[in-house]
């Protein structure tokens, strides 16, 4: 990597630390701000996995198999 490489790295950590410590710190508030939104998301997939398995299953019971 050489000299340059390494004085790009710590001109990047100086530079950057407030950014990576503000991440640090607001991470779990964005998390729990989107945990909502996660389980509405995952309620709907299962309704519509429901939804999918209510009407295959005249055909399941005929004997059709997903190609694989």
């Amino acid at each position: 990597m050489g000299f340059v490489g390494l004085m790009f790295w710590l001109l990047l950590f100086v530079l950057c630390w407030p950014l990576a410590l503000l991440a640090l710190v607001l991470w779990p508030l964005v998390w729990l701000i989107t945990l909502p939104f996660r389980l509405i998301g995952l309620s709907v997939e299962a309704v519509f996995a429901l939804l999918k398995a209510v009407l295959f299953l005249p055909a399941r019971l005929l004997g059709w198999r997903e190609a694989r």
